[in-house]
């Protein structure tokens, strides 16, 4: 089995600052201030992602069904919002930018990750 060392975690968290960066020069109603304050963006979104995502998930589950798992995207959005109000120079404007964003993010991070790493 591989196990991957400290250099590729360093790896996929500066490409995830990256994909975030051009995220943002993309996505209108983004801000983030440069590579360093990306760097922690990027850190904050990943605890987000595992603490608060799967909270949200569980709490808007009825809705979630209803939706055929498309309020999963709100959920997202959420999490974004929640880390960008946590760090000055990270922000979003806008609930509709955010829930856009999170798929700009997504397939902006895979091509890069899948690219590079």
């Amino acid at each position: 089995m591989h196990n991957p060392s400290l250099f590729y975690y360093l790896l996929h968290w500066c490409v995830s600052a990256i994909a975030l960066l051009v995220t943002a020069k993309v996505m209108s109603g983004w801000t983030v201030q440069d590579f360093g304050t990306a760097m922690i963006a990027a850190a904050i979104i990943g605890v987000a992602n595992v603490v608060i995502w799967p909270l949200l998930i569980i709490l808007t589950l009825p809705i979630n069904i209803l939706t055929l798992g498309l309020f999963t995207f709100v959920v997202n959005g959420a999490v974004l919002k929640i880390s960008a109000a946590l760090l000055n120079g990270f922000d979003i404007q806008g609930w509709l930018s955010a829930i856009i964003g999170a798929l700009v993010l997504s397939i902006i991070s895979t091509i890069f990750h899948y690219v590079l790493i």
